[in-house]
């Protein structure tokens, strides 16, 4: 098994969703990283606001509510817990438009500040110069 990356992963939303419900859409690589356990996995405040949003516009399915999925797997997979700073807030005002969404944005900017490796499928990720993993 590799080492992992230095100062831990930053899940991507639709990650934390698909690792919660063992969708085979999770790349091998991403699935070794997550299922080590010497891998810090950072779960970003910004992930459950993501989540609540979609599923109460309907645009999400999941097996059960928001609430008890998302603490469930804090608890089960030992998340480290990242809230949003107001440094946080702040870097996306600094990071180019190559990416429209929100949520996506503040992720990239909570990478970059943090020095985390961000796992995600979004290939558009990459024009920001930020550690991916997939």
């Amino acid at each position: 098994m590799s080492a992992p990356p230095a100062g831990g992963l930053l899940l991507d939303t639709h990650v934390f969703v698909w690792w919660a419900t063992d969708d085979d859409r999770i790349s091998d690589a991403a699935r070794a990283a997550l299922a080590n356990p010497d891998t810090p996995v950072f779960l970003s405040a910004v992930t459950p606001w993501e989540i609540t949003i979609k599923h109460a516009l309907g645009r999400l399915e999941l097996t059960e509510a928001p609430r008890p999925l998302i603490y469930g797997q804090i608890a089960r997979h030992g998340y480290h817990r990242l809230d949003v700073t107001l440094e946080h807030v702040l870097a996306v005002a600094e990071l180019p438009s190559h990416h429209g969404d929100p949520f996506d944005r503040l992720l990239i900017a909570q990478a970059r500040t943090e020095g985390l490796t961000l796992v995600t499928a979004d290939a558009a990720f990459a024009a920001y110069g930020i550690a991916l993993l997939w």
